[in-house]
């Protein structure tokens, strides 16, 4: 087949029709393919066109055919890419490794990546995929969590509740935590801050998931633990609904625990502790200027030995006390906290 160059980027040669040919009935390939400008590419992805410049200038993710005095326009293969990108930048990758991995997977010789007529931002297309021009991989988020960002951008929060319903009812809480909810909240809290668009689809999500892990927990009524399990954030934190997550692998296994998903200040966090008893002490931080190991030696004092935890990825190892454990990812967190307090998980 022949090509034609643009902008360093190779393209079927268009065949040109003949103007004495009648049309034949049923649909006919186009004479270009369809193309999206930058605005209309960054609603799509809920992302500001700000950083598809960026990713652009920093990664070479830009219109493959975009000449100089013209308005940058994105063609179907350009789009897979970004889309690509966007999946790995969900499961946690680097932003330079998603790149690199999205122009890696998209060739330009790829068939029929996209169809771009009559697309709706944020909505699936032709594929059978929220985000357009899927590519086989593992290192994307389940589809689950890619219908789930799609459904939390648009605004709809009937799909929003089914989804997390069904992503929980799937793979657990604590599965689904990690594996859905949360990369999804990062990226679409990711996607409007330094741009106009509000924050609501956050907000969206955050509110629909506590009510999810809610309903997902079941009531203790004969708990395994004589003294809870007290789960906490502390100040300034802004919360976690990660504990939430964790409360509600807890009570499946009959593990009662008192949990704090809005942050609590010192004070109030320590006289909690003293009037609770509990048997293990979970301390959760999403940010490392929220991590205080000083906080776990005023847990300490008194004469109630609780078992003291940190969990979350603000907390550094080696600066916890000696007395307290590092708990890993939220699944290693419910296996040891369930085999400290019971000798068995």
């Amino acid at each position: 087949m022949e090509t034609e160059r643009t902008a360093g980027t190779e393209y079927p040669a268009v065949s040109r029709p003949d103007p004495d040919r009648r049309p034949e009935a049923g649909p006919s390939a186009a004479s270009e393919e369809p193309t999206l400008p930058v605005a209309a590419v960054a609603r799509r992805l809920g992302v500001a066109p700000a950083t598809l410049r960026t990713w652009d200038r920093r990664y070479g993710l830009g219109p493959g055919g975009h000449t100089n005095g013209k308005h940058r326009r994105y063609g179907p293969i350009d789009i897979a890419r970004l889309e690509v990108m966007q999946r790995a930048l969900l499961s946690g990758a680097a932003t330079a490794e998603a790149a690199q991995y999205a122009l890696d997977s998209v060739k330009q010789d790829d068939p029929a990546p996209l169809d771009l007529n009559g697309a709706v931002p944020s909505q699936p297309t032709s594929r059978d995929a929220p985000f357009v021009g899927e590519t086989r991989s593992a290192l994307g988020p389940s589809r689950l969590a890619r219908r789930l960002s799609a459904a939390a951008l648009a605004m709809d929060s009937r799909m929003v509740r089914q989804l997390l319903a069904e992503a929980i009812a799937t793979d657990g809480p604590v599965a689904a935590w990690e594996q859905v909810i949360s990369p999804v909240l990062s990226a679409v809290g990711a996607g409007w801050r330094g741009s106009r668009s509000g924050p609501e689809a956050e907000f969206l999500l955050t509110e629909f998931t506590f009510g999810a892990l809610a309903r997902a927990t079941p009531v203790v009524e004969r708990p395994r633990n004589h003294h809870p399990v007290m789960l906490a954030c502390p100040a300034p934190e802004r919360g976690s609904l990660a504990l939430y997550a964790l409360t509600a692998a807890l009570a499946e296994r009959q593990i009662d625990a008192l949990v704090f998903g809005t942050s609590l200040p010192a004070d109030v966090l320590v006289a909690t502790a003293r009037r609770t008893v509990p048997a293990a002490i979970v301390l959760w931080t999403q940010r490392p200027d929220s991590a205080s190991p000083a906080l776990f030696s005023r847990l300490a004092r008194g004469k109630q030995r609780s078992r003291l935890f940190a969990c979350g990825p603000g907390w550094c190892r080696d600066d916890l006390p000696g007395t307290v454990e590092w708990l890993g990812g939220m699944s290693s967190a419910v296996e040891r906290i369930s085999y400290v307090l019971l000798g068995r998980s």
